[in-house]
């Protein structure tokens, strides 16, 4: 496996995190933060796409308040190779962006979009699947997405309806579907042939360029205005001017879906069953998910996170367990001692303390909000 020289891989990391708050803030958002291991979710995820790409190719499409942050952490990349918004516009402008910029440096680009904040079990699988990828993307004008096969009824992702399936782990795609309720989940699941959308993409420059010229037609002259103006001095007072008056929209309702639209086999849409381990640790009850994950008793050392046989998952300098089950606790600067307490969530900061449930923590954003409308700037 070795790097194609036409891969790019854009990395989107202008999200805000706030289903992770008390931790993750403006300033240190979920993707810089170190939730998953010792590297922060954007240095994991560089890490698994290096043998993919040269150091030069890889791209941040970011936010002002993490900019200087990421930069600190991705010391390969060169600062111009890490862009940050004038103002949040949803992923569409963001990859959009990204395209027209990549298009102007190499026609034949091929770009991996992939967000900042997943995690990834199997590494090795992940990458060969990628290179699949890569090969259908660049074979014409088709767009790849990566599927997870669901393990439950889940509302909080999109999902993928596929139809003919060309090879075991290749298929087209028939529709692409926002958030359903809780009754069109359980169809699809049941269904069998319907996929979480992980938001992976492949697809070439030119692909989306096109695409994004047909189906977002109003902000696509300001993108590629923007781009005409990267590596000249007019660039920063274009990108601030311009990209604001871009649509806020995500990539899956300004192309996915009109793409799918035209029909399963007129669409070039093709879905890869992506088997390697995904996770896209949405809120304190998925982190706490991921930890235990296939786990009985996992040992660990104070400070880092642990299960006991009761499965609760402590960061702490020490613990202690009682007849307490499924607890998430995050305290690393002091003993934490669980007693007959199950499935809560407990997160401390400095400043801050967040009690929770873990079936309540899709909730935590709330939060955010409520300290927005207050103006308690200090605590986001």
């Amino acid at each position: 496996m070795g790097n194609n020289k036409n891969f790019y891989p854009v990395i989107l990391a202008g999200g805000s995190g706030t289903r992770f708050w008390p931790r993750s803030r403006r300033n240190m958002a979920k993707q810089v933060l170190a939730l998953n291991g010792k590297e922060s979710m954007i240095q994991q995820t560089v890490s698994r796409l290096e043998p993919l790409a040269a150091t030069d190719h890889f791209w941040v499409i970011t936010n002002e308040n993490v900019q200087q942050i990421i930069c600190k952490q991705l010391r390969k990349l060169k600062k111009d190779q890490i862009v940050a918004e004038p103002a949040s516009r949803n992923t569409a402008p963001a990859i959009g962006l990204a395209a027209f910029l990549l298009h102007r440096i190499d026609p034949d680009a091929i770009i991996g979009m992939f967000p900042a904040d997943h995690v990834i079990g199997d590494e090795k699988r992940f990458r060969s699947d990628l290179e699949r990828a890569i090969q259908i993307a660049a074979a014409g004008e088709n767009i790849v997405v990566m599927g997870v096969q669901p393990t439950r009824a889940e509302t909080g992702y999109g999902y993928i309806e596929t139809g003919d399936q060309l090879k075991p782990e290749i298929m087209r795609v028939r529709r692409f579907t926002e958030k359903p309720n809780a009754e069109k989940a359980e169809e699809f699941v049941a269904e069998g042939n319907y996929f979480w959308n992980s938001g992976i993409f492949v697809w070439s420059a030119r692909t989306l360029v096109n695409a994004m010229r047909e189906h977002l037609s109003e902000s696509a002259p300001y993108l590629e205005a923007i781009a005409a103006a990267y590596g000249t001095r007019k660039f920063d007072e274009t990108f601030r001017k311009l990209y604001p008056k871009c649509e806020n929209i995500s990539i899956d309702y300004a192309v996915l879906e009109p793409r799918s639209a035209k029909g399963e086999h007129s669409s070039n849409l093709y879905c890869i069953r992506a088997d390697f381990g995904w996770n896209d640790l949405g809120s304190w009850a998925a982190l706490y998910e991921h930890h235990t994950a296939g786990l009985e008793v996992q040992n660990g050392i104070d400070g880092v996170a642990k299960s006991d046989t009761e499965l609760n998952v402590v960061e702490s300098k020490g613990s202690f367990s009682l007849h307490a089950e499924g607890n998430y606790v995050h305290a690393p600067k002091k003993f934490v001692a669980t007693i007959g307490v199950k499935n809560i969530v407990v997160v401390e900061t400095d400043d801050a303390l967040l009690i929770t449930t873990r079936e309540h923590s899709q909730d935590v954003g709330k939060i955010v909000k409520h300290l927005q409308e207050k103006k308690l700037k200090k605590l986001l």
